[in-house]
């Protein structure tokens, strides 16, 4: 898998909110393009300030590696005093977040804007 551009990837340019299409699969195979680009998403955010929004409605699979790719992706904004919304998450990662006990890290949200 080619890694995401940023510049094709970014749907929203609201100042104190960035979204960021997540790829299909967020997997093994395409975590790292993804958290980088992320990254460069949330580095456009003023420090302090910001919202970045993962647009999940896309995608179909979310592997434990996807999973640690998200989390990394919510670190770096809590670091940066940021927050990270999910939108349009399906059930399976809904489930999954809650198993883990990691759906607290994150805004979530329902449906595409």
């Amino acid at each position: 898998m080619s890694p995401i551009p940023v510049e094709n990837a970014l749907m929203s340019t609201r100042p104190i909110e960035k979204t960021l299409a997540a790829p299909e699969r967020l997997d093994l195979e395409s975590r790292t393009a993804f958290r980088r680009a992320a990254g460069e998403v949330l580095d456009l955010l003023a420090e302090g300030a910001g919202r970045l929004v993962i647009d999940l409605s896309g995608t179909r699979s979310v592997d434990s590696a996807g999973l640690g790719a998200l989390m990394l992706i919510q670190r770096k904004a809590a670091e940066r005093r940021q927050t990270v919304c999910l939108r349009g998450a399906n059930e399976e990662l809904r489930f999954l977040l809650v198993l883990t006990k990691l759906d607290d890290l994150f805004e979530l949200e329902t449906g595409v804007s």
